[in-house]
């Protein structure tokens, strides 16, 4: 499990697997369906190792001045040397800042994007409402995020691995992760509530496949991020969880019958503008 793992270890894996594979997906939703300003502040809440933040630099030319925010510092060391590396330095900054409260006064950038796709559902109202209240009147807020009906097939193995270990009594830790996740409705409701007009969502079903359940179970996706907030909920017994793993690998390989293991989740992202 990642506890062992330093912060800056876990910086470096995000860099090499989630940024990458999971980030991309994400990303790319954004790309598609956000336009940059030619000219103004742009913000990007939750930039991680900063390269799709730098990406949006890039496309949006010299006229716009980028900040990343980000709560890992380690992954923010990151973030800035790849700024250093693109010569993009100048005219990029990247500073720590909790999701929840952002440290810019009202009203200060003409595009301000948001990466939610591993941060906590019961975090989102308020991570979206920071990212409207420092969006300029007219500007472009945009989010991205997993909408309900993702991760379902881990979900019902997590009910059958936890009826298995003669945990039946933790079931309802599965209900509760399935309905945490919002609808891309919620979320709509959620960004006009906070202020946005104009509001479109777009989503994309995405996959990641494994061979086997040990190759799931160590993928670091899974393993350094995803699992601990499934298995939050189990709280510090270890033995507990390594029941309940050690069913979840061996009911997905009996279910797989040699095929792969699919992991699906329902990308989207969610795009408004600041009323005027």
């Amino acid at each position: 499990m990642s506890e062992n793992k330093t912060e800056k270890e876990l910086a470096f894996l995000h860099d090499l697997y989630i940024a990458t594979d999971w980030g991309e997906r994400f990303a790319g939703l954004m790309d598609e369906h956000v336009q940059v300003p030619k000219a103004g502040h742009a913000l990007y809440v939750a930039a991680g190792t900063g390269g799709h933040a730098l990406a949006i630099k890039e496309r949006a030319g010299q006229d716009v001045t980028l900040i990343g925010v980000d709560e890992s510092e380690a992954r923010l060391a990151l973030a800035r040397a790849k700024a250093a590396a693109t010569k993009l330095d100048e005219v990029t900054e990247f500073r720590a800042a909790q999701l929840e409260a952002l440290a810019f006064e009202d009203e200060q950038f003409d595009l301000v994007l948001g990466d939610a796709s591993l941060v906590s559902a019961e975090r989102l109202p308020e991570m979206l409402a920071e990212m409207v209240r420092v969006a300029a009147p007219g500007a472009t807020v945009a989010l991205t995020l997993p909408t309900a009906s993702s991760f379902g097939e881990f979900y019902s193995i997590y009910w059958e691995a936890l009826l298995n270990a003669e945990m039946l009594d933790r079931a309802p830790i599965v209900e509760q992760l399935i309905g945490e996740r919002p609808t891309v409705a919620r979320v709509e409701t959620l960004a006009a509530r906070e202020g946005l007009d104009l509001v479109q969502s777009w989503t994309n079903i995405e996959e990641f496949d494994y061979e086997s359940g040990e190759e799931f179970l160590n993928a670091p996706l899974v393993k350094d991020f995803l699992l601990q907030n499934w298995l939050d909920p189990l709280g510090e017994d270890e033995a507990a969880r390594a029941r309940v793993l050690s069913e979840v690998k061996r009911i997905i390989d009996e279910e797989r019958n040699e095929a792969e293991f699919s992991l699906t989740i329902k990308a989207t992202v969610v795009v408004g503008q600041k009323t005027t």
